[in-house]
Order: C-alpha cells, then sequence, then structure tokens
C-alpha cells in the first residue's frame, strides 16, 4: 500500500509499516519537513497515497474524492496510536 504519514505520527510506526511491506513517505528530515497541510494533502491525492495523520482537520476532506484518511488520536503516556476515525473511499 502506498502511504503518506504526516509528521505528527511516531517513526516506530513508519518503521512497523515498512517492515511490512508499505510503501511509506515520510517528510520528517526532509526539504517537505513543515509543510502545509494543502500541500501534504495535494501530495496524498496526486500520488494516490492513503495519509496517516493526528490532524483531524483533515476529517473535512471526507466529502471529496481521495485514496483514503486515517486519523489517529495518540495516547499521553506511550506513542501507541488509537484509532480515533478511519475515513476512506
Amino acid at each position: 500500500m502506498k502511504i503518506l504519514v504526516d509528521e505528527n505520527i511516531p517513526a516506530m510506526t513508519v518503521s512497523e509499516l515498512r517492515r511490512r511491506g508499505h510503501d511509506v513517505l515520510d517528510f520528517r528530515g526532509t526539504q517537505e519537513e513543515g509543510s502545509a497541510d494543502s500541500e501534504v494533502w495535494n501530495l496524498a491525492q496526486k500520488e494516490s497515497r492513503l495519509l496517516i495523520t493526528t490532524d483531524k482537520g483533515f476529517a473535512q476532506l471526507r466529502q471529496s474524492e481521495h485514496a483514503g484518511v486515517l486519523i489517529l488520536q495518540l495516547g499521553r503516556t506511550s506513542q501507541t496510536p488509537r484509532l480515533l476515525c478511519e475515513i476512506a473511499i
């Protein structure tokens, strides 16, 4: 699966997704780090990638056609993600 992870997703999650064979794009440590949400969203759509984020602002995009959005809520004491909501077409 082609995935774009937002910068707020733990690196251990990125590593695990890659270990499982997914094509994961992560902006951390690249020139794209700090990109605006609109740029992140546009790239995800251009490359037909599932977007994984903790940013609830992406939930408003559920009305448009897209490759998918997975919104997680991270716990305060651990970086173990908990599914907040999933939006996919």
